[in-house]
């Protein structure tokens, strides 16, 4: 058996506290690092971790204990992603965005809630309203109507109606509370 040679899987062999491979002092995801197939190797190291280890590798991540609850199988799948976005191309600034309108919306209880509605750039969002069309086009920095950059489709919303709205609800990207699937596809 030939000896490791990485500070971490050595600490994983020795019985000692791991970190996740990329973090720290010795980072691998610099220009010219640590490629995909180095990745996948420290991804699938993961799943021989015990899951002391994972929440010893969560911690030096996030300064945090994990979520309680968090099954060993949802610890492991965050921690790759992690390993995942230090590699070159890594989570986009819309997506970061996105995942953390989501992650407030849960914590909140929001009605609003729906992970599977991802807007893709270059999409375009059409609502008729007082018999006019609107239209509305998703951009990597939020959203383009009549020429002008919006953070926000509330403030859309808002202008084309002048009262107060939800954006995705008024474009019809959310379900409203305690409507039936019957009544969503009657419309």
């Amino acid at each position: 058996m030939k000896p490791p040679t990485d500070d971490a899987l050595a600490r994983q062999h020795s019985g000692g506290p791991s970190r996740v491979p990329g973090r720290g002092g010795n980072r691998t995801n610099r220009a010219g690092g640590a490629g995909i197939a180095e990745v996948d190797r420290q991804i699938g190291e993961l799943v021989d971790r015990s899951t002391h280890e994972l929440r010893l590798a969560w911690w030096q991540l996030h300064r945090t204990e994990p979520p309680q609850g968090l099954s060993r199988d949802l610890l492991i799948r965050a921690l790759a992603n992690q390993l995942q976005e230090q590699t070159p191309g890594g989570a986009s600034g819309a997506l970061q965005r996105r995942l953390q309108t989501l992650a407030g919306e849960f914590d909140r209880g929001g009605a609003s809630f729906d992970p599977g509605v991802v807007l893709k750039t270059g999409t375009t969002l059409v609502r008729q309203w007082r018999g006019h069309a609107h239209t509305v086009v998703v951009r990597e920095d939020g959203f383009e109507y009549q020429g002008e950059r919006y953070r926000s489709l509330t403030v859309i919303a808002e202008r084309i109606t002048g009262a107060h709205w939800s954006g995705p609800r008024f474009f019809g990207l959310t379900k409203r509370p305690g409507a039936s699937a019957g009544a969503e596809t009657g419309r």
